[in-house]
């Protein structure tokens, strides 16, 4: 606790110092929908250590911007701790969002018993959420019938929208394995969980479209092309080679090719980490070796069908793919996507393909890849043309080991904020003036946690190198 108090008294001490220049941009203290004093003292321990006054604003803006705005904590009908998160300006719940929105304050869970209760309550939330529907990728905080209730699909109240994306699964599989692993806690893993992993296994395989085309589909009266799926809901065909079909990406936007590769791999690795805590945890051998099973099948058909062999980069990873020969060559920016699968641990990032995939999205032979007075990067069809998300640039700097490269990203990151002191969801590659989302705390909080990784690397002299503002 003297540890904290200090920490909190050299965080004052320090906006004190640039309160004129650079006032906090976070909620009155008695707004604040969570409170955690460990986020605080490592709040306060970055920027006492950053010299530059425009990134430790920045980073204390961000870095908390989840839990003063978007975690709604409280109990179950059992007394169980469940956290509700939504994505920010949406009051909704994603999967994806929430998972990576909290992820990096695991690390500082042992730290914080209520900020471990808040944890564990968004893990036993999000294994609920899936046994209510694991094709959904968005949900409502109860039975309320907000969002996109006139679909056509199997929607139901509790349901904010039901886009089937692979990775909707994994999130929250990675954050509660990270979780375990952190902090020791199984409380997390029992009947829920069992039924959630049980539930995520038979939609992969229906995926899989091995027989039939499985019983999700999906469509949407609208004029916007990637927000629903042709041929009566089912998209493009597949011919079954092992792969999972994603009806739609991170994005939410429709997929071209059903195969969505970061996806699978991401899926892979999930699997696996499920397959860990079923054997370590509950003692379902038999259910992690099912798990294991179907890992090692879908990343036998990654290696087969995953890579193109480009003129220019070599050997690289397909966005997409179909089973029939049809590849997809792009990225978008939303995670997982290509260049964030080192980031995410399903591919080393030593990995020679992965090295050329990397080089090749981040190029003019990258469709989604914009370049521009103000800056470059990645961005993708949900937003259009010549917005870039700073997503890309973030994840950029997470897979890089090159100093130049990290300073260009960070540099690039505080110029491109619209003096408001946020991460927006887009900005355009001329003019960051012109962005989309004033409040998405999934990038906000990747931004602190991109901070800490680098100071934590070693890359504090880096950091404190940079004179842009």
């Amino acid at each position: 606790m003297k540890r904290i108090l200090t920490a909190i008294m050299a965080l004052t001490a320090v906006f004190a110092a640039s309160a004129q220049n650079y006032p906090s941009q976070r909620p009155a203290e008695r707004d604040r929908l969570f409170r955690s004093a460990a986020v605080e003292a490592k709040i306060a321990e970055v920027t006492a250590k950053l010299t530059n006054p425009k990134l430790a604003w920045m980073f204390s803006n961000c870095f908390p911007n989840t839990l003063d705005t978007t975690v709604h904590f409280g109990k179950d009908k059992d007394g169980k701790p469940r956290t509700f998160v939504y994505t920010g300006d949406i009051h909704a719940m994603w999967l994806r969002d929430s998972g990576a929105q909290v992820w990096p304050y695991i690390q500082l869970a042992n730290e914080d018993p209520e900020l471990k209760e808040m944890l564990a309550g968004v893990i036993n939330c999000q294994f609920s959420l899936i046994c209510i529907d694991p094709y959904a990728n968005a949900f409502n905080d109860g039975a309320t019938g907000t969002g996109w209730q006139s679909d056509r699909t199997k929607m139901d109240p509790n349901l904010h929208e039901r886009k089937w994306e692979i990775d909707s699964d994994c999130y929250p599989i990675r954050l509660a394995y990270q979780y375990w692993k952190t902090t020791g806690d199984t409380s997390v893993f029992g009947d829920t969980w069992l039924t959630a992993i049980r539930r995520i296994l038979t939609t992969f395989r229906e995926q899989q479209r091995k027989e039939d085309r499985g019983p999700y589909r999906f469509q949407r009266e609208t004029a916007v092309q990637t927000d629903t799926k042709s041929n009566s809901g089912w998209g493009n065909p597949v011919k079954p080679v092992g792969l999972i079909a994603s009806a739609f990406r991170p994005s939410d936007d429709a997929t071209m090719f059903e195969f969505l590769i970061p996806s699978n791999f991401f899926a892979v690795t999930s699997l696996r980490k499920a397959a860990e805590i079923l054997t370590v945890v509950n003692g379902e051998t038999a259910l992690a070796a099912e798990c294991r099973a179907l890992a090692d099948e879908v990343e036998a058909a990654l290696r087969k069908y995953a890579v193109h062999k480009h003129p220019k980069y070599g050997k690289i990873y397909a966005f997409e793919v179909d089973g029939y020969g049809n590849q997809l060559l792009m990225d978008d920016a939303n995670v997982p996507s290509l260049l964030a699968m080192a980031y995410l641990g399903d591919v080393s990032p030593k990995d020679k393909i992965y090295q050329n995939t990397r080089r090749f999205v981040w190029s003019i032979d990258n469709p989604y890849f914009f370049k521009g007075t103000a800056a470059e990067g990645i961005g993708g069809p949900h937003i259009g043309y010549d917005m870039i998300w700073p997503m890309s640039i973030m994840m950029k700097a997470f897979t890089s080991k090159d100093d130049a490269e990290i300073k260009w990203c960070i540099e690039t990151l505080l110029k491109t904020d619209a003096g408001k002191g946020f991460i927006h969801e887009s900005f355009n590659k001329d003019d960051p003036a012109k962005y989309t989302r004033d409040w998405f705390a999934w990038q906000n909080t990747l931004f602190g946690e991109l901070i800490i990784k680098l100071i934590d690397d070693g890359k504090l002299g880096l950091l404190n190198s940079i004179t842009a503002e």
